[in-house]
């Protein structure tokens, strides 16, 4: 296949996937089993990503047939055919510049900012030994799996492909099954404080304009 639709970039394949999932690591920086099944999921669907982003275009080839028919003209061996639902929409300019594109950078972008923010919190806690109750751990229980399933979503609405959208609902119930375990570990190690933390915080969906009650300053000193 020509390098001149941009695939058969297997060197673009490679680099783009260290940079997301270094970039992955330095904010999390895995220090537990957990932390490394996370990381692990996450590279998982990177690497999928961008084998049919630069590599292959498996999903462009198993679809080529019915993308032929239902949008005329397309012309599926070109790098930008690979945005599916700016052809899908039947958006006509660049698909770098279409509103769906920008969405997911935003998404992707934010999911980043989140595994940033979680991570503070949760290195300051456990250099400690306490909970993390504070910042976004305040709003939510588990916002470095939060942003690890935003920055997927973000991929998704730039560049689906059959395998990603496949992995992307069982990565989700990875990373529940992996909140379940965190949980009885932390319930395990911090008792009755963790159990008050888990009744007034949500998992995955915060609670806007509530502020955390007194049982997250209780756990923050400690009681």
């Amino acid at each position: 296949m020509s390098t001149d639709y941009g695939y058969d970039l297997w060197w673009l394949v490679i680099l783009n996937s260290l940079i997301f999932i270094v970039f992955a690591f330095s904010f999390i920086r895995p220090r537990t089993k957990l932390d490394w099944r996370a990381l692990g999921a996450f590279s998982a669907f990177i690497v999928a990503l961008f084998t049919e982003m630069y590599g292959f275009p498996l999903t462009i080839y198993l679809l080529s047939g019915w993308l032929g028919s239902s949008v005329p003209g397309l012309d599926l061996l070109n790098h930008n055919s690979g945005h599916l639902w700016q052809d899908l929409t039947g958006w006509q300019g660049d698909p770098h510049l279409s509103p769906l594109h920008v969405l997911s950078n935003v998404l992707i972008a934010a999911g980043f900012s989140i595994l940033y923010l979680a991570w503070r919190v949760l290195f300051a806690a456990q250099a400690s030994h306490r909970l993390a109750t504070t910042g976004l751990y305040a709003r939510v229980r588990h916002p470095q799996y939060l942003g690890f399933l935003i920055i997927m979503a973000g991929f998704l609405l730039q560049w689906p492909t059959l395998l990603t959208l496949l992995m992307f609902p069982v990565l989700v119930v990875v990373y529940l099954r992996l909140a379940r375990k965190e949980e009885r570990l932390m319930e395990s190690e911090f008792g009755e404080a963790f159990a008050a933390y888990r009744r007034e915080v949500p998992g995955f969906f915060p609670r806007f304009g509530r502020r955390p009650t007194g049982a997250g300053q209780q756990r923050q000193e400690g009681l």
